[in-house]
């Protein structure tokens, strides 16, 4: 068995609950002040409480998030929030541990959240990722391989289709 398939034999996904708020907060002991800029686009020691308050009203419709958890810790979150204009769009976000990044649990949440998002009627994702942060553009460049950005303000906008299928929200 090779190493990946181990490593990811040891993850669990499943919803965000409502008995994870603490699990979240306490992500931020396995993320360095870097990963939280690069995820938050601001400085800060530990995950944002109003993130947290904000994961509190996951619908599992039109604001869905998935955690990863290794031996019941959170290892990842990855979230999408429909666009309330254009219900066919969702803004996605991911946040993954230190020690869990470049092992390919992102690229597993996001393909997890892209086909329950479809299942929604959700046909395309809107990312954001700040130019700096290598392991995210590679993620969107290797799950999109066409994809390009709009470049504004240090960061790439991105828009990512999941199917070519008629919106019905």
């Amino acid at each position: 068995m090779g190493f990946m398939k181990q490593l990811m034999e040891d993850v669990r996904f499943r919803p965000y609950g409502s008995g994870d708020a603490e699990r979240l907060r306490a992500m931020s002991e396995r993320l360095t002040p870097y990963s939280l800029y690069l995820r938050f686009f601001t400085g800060s020691p530990r995950i944002p409480e109003t993130y947290v308050r904000l994961l509190g009203h996951v619908d599992h419709w039109d604001h869905e998030a998935l955690v990863a958890l290794v031996d019941g810790e959170v290892a990842g979150i990855a979230e999408y929030i429909r666009d309330k204009t254009d219900p066919c769009r969702a803004e996605i976000a991911m946040l993954v541990t230190d020690p869990w990044q470049r092992h390919g649990l992102g690229g597993a949440m996001i393909g997890f959240l892209a086909e329950l998002a479809g299942r929604r009627g959700i046909t395309e994702f809107d990312a954001d990722i700040m130019l700096e942060n290598h392991n995210g553009l590679s993620a969107v460049h290797s799950m999109w391989p066409g994809a390009r950005g709009r470049f504004a303000d240090g960061a790439a906008h991105f828009r990512l289709p999941l199917a070519r299928l008629p919106c019905s929200p």
